[in-house]
């Protein structure tokens, strides 16, 4: 028998409809395995039971009532502690940053109260989210729960742990290089980095958007027709689309007919590990066996490119940590800071080329995925690495090497998901990317909940060590 923490949105959402269970006996469960889990994996911030367990019991009144709040009445949800929500701080995952109250709720927040969902916590991530790891000046260290020796990804470090974890269905997190869907690769999940705008977001920055952190696809098109919903606080958010997202369920069938582009080679970054490569590839083979027309891609990113986008980076980290008094400063984790003064030299030349990046690779990324109807591609090169490092590389000049598939993407603004497509021998997940063009973010959806229906079987959620 499935737990009750372990249970998707969509059954919830129709156990309570039929009053075979309540949202407070939900969320005392899950509430439950998160005491038995985070002691090992250090995911939450905030984590207010009392106040989730007064949302579940409103939530319960209002079925009762037979008048759900929304779409999400009653499902346990976690929310990235940099999106912001009422009366609480948002630090940042930094300790030099001053803890003041948010005034009001970020639009995803907002979003996820007005239809009902409860809020167990808030989760962790790495100084300033430029990390992906869950190292942080201000949060303990967060982990992985298929090896705690290891990290969830970042910047999405304890949403994606969460999601892995079964800290309930649903968690949002962020992305502008890769922060969604590398947790999601690392921790198994799934993820969906959406269009830039189709979530709004505030503040809005070029490539960063929200999404839905998941076990299924079914789940992230929930939260989609929820997190969807217009916010005219998000000076770059799209006009706004009533997206049939109930609609991701096409089947295997879906596949059939499709020129899907196969990309092996970042161009950039680190290599591929042979792990990660055979599993890609044999994603690749149960697609074209499903009726898709598989065509390898050469690469269309470069290390200039990726170099740029890290300069200018790093320049405007610089920037915001000089402004910074010096005792704040120096809380800083030290690999950030040693990162950001790299660029302290730079010329106005410089720092022009490597803004100018950011606009070759978007040109590059949509030229070369024009042909295709969708792009796969690992997720990242490597699996998840020591918790304790920062980066791959643990390198503060060499700190990007690891995004060289997800960045393209941000950058054109193209949806791009990550789905679990294997495992290596140690048991460590492997995330395969799916993109699509602009705007086709059901679309990608559909192709994903495809896959999911003919890749090989997935192993069970791992399980919190005993006491």
């Amino acid at each position: 028998m499935t737990e009750l923490h372990d249970l998707p949105a969509h059954d919830l959402i129709a156990a309570y409809r039929q009053r075979k269970l309540s949202p407070v006996e939900v969320t005392q469960s899950v509430l439950a395995h998160i005491e038995r889990w985070e002691p090992h994996i250090k995911a939450t911030y905030l984590l207010r039971p009392e106040a989730a367990l007064a949302q579940a019991r409103a939530s319960e009144a209002r079925w009762l009532r037979g008048e759900p709040k929304g779409a999400l009445d009653g499902v346990p949800s976690t929310i990235k502690e940099n999106i912001a929500t009422e009366g609480d701080p948002t630090p940042l995952g930094t300790a030099a940053v001053e803890l003041v109250p948010a005034a009001a709720d970020a639009p995803p927040a907002a979003r996820m109260r007005e239809a009902g969902a409860v809020i167990v916590a808030k989760t962790t991530m790495p100084d300033y989210g430029m990390l992906s790891s869950g190292l942080s000046t201000f949060h303990p260290l967060s982990r992985n729960p298929w090896d705690v020796s290891k990290g969830p990804g970042g910047s999405s470090a304890g949403g994606g742990a969460a999601a892995a974890a079964g800290y309930g269905p649903l968690h949002i997190g962020t992305d502008i290089g890769g922060s969604l869907r590398l947790p999601a690769s690392w921790c198994g999940i799934f993820s969906l980095k959406p269009s830039l705008g189709r979530i709004p977001i505030d503040p809005p920055y070029t490539g960063r958007a929200a999404g839905p952190m998941t076990r299924t696809v079914a789940d992230a098109a929930l939260m989609m027709q929820v997190l969807s919903q217009p916010d005219a606080r998000d000076s770059m958010s799209l006009p706004y689309q009533d997206i049939a997202w109930s609609q991701f369920n096409r089947g295997a069938e879906r596949l059939r007919g499709l020129r899907i582009g196969l990309l092996l080679d970042a161009g950039c970054g680190l290599p591929v590990e042979p792990e990660v490569k055979a599993a890609v590839e044999r994603a690749a083979q149960l697609m074209e066996a499903a009726g898709a027309t598989i065509v390898p891609m050469a690469p269309f990113m470069t290390q200039s490119m990726l170099d740029g986008m890290d300069h200018f980076w790093r320049m405007r980290s610089h920037i915001d940590l000089q402004a910074l008094p010096a005792a704040r400063r120096d809380k800083v984790l030290p690999y950030i800071r040693t990162w950001a003064d790299s660029a302290a030299g730079m010329s106005g030349t410089e720092v022009f080329t490597a803004s100018h990046q950011f606009h070759l690779t978007r040109v590059a990324a949509v030229k070369a995925c024009s042909a295709f109807d969708y792009v796969i591609s690992p997720v990242a090169p490597n699996v998840a690495f020591q918790a304790e490092l920062p980066s791959p590389t643990n390198d503060p000049l060499r700190p990007l090497e690891h995004i060289g598939f997800t960045v393209p993407f941000n950058m054109s603004e193209q949806p791009a998901a990550s789905v679990n497509c294997g495992y290596t021998r140690a048991g460590l997940p492997i995330g395969l990317q799916i993109a699509g063009a602009r705007f086709d973010d059901l679309g990608v959806l559909q192709v994903a909940h495809a896959f999911e229906l003919i890749r090989e079987p997935q192993r069970a959620w791992p399980q919190p060590p005993a006491a």
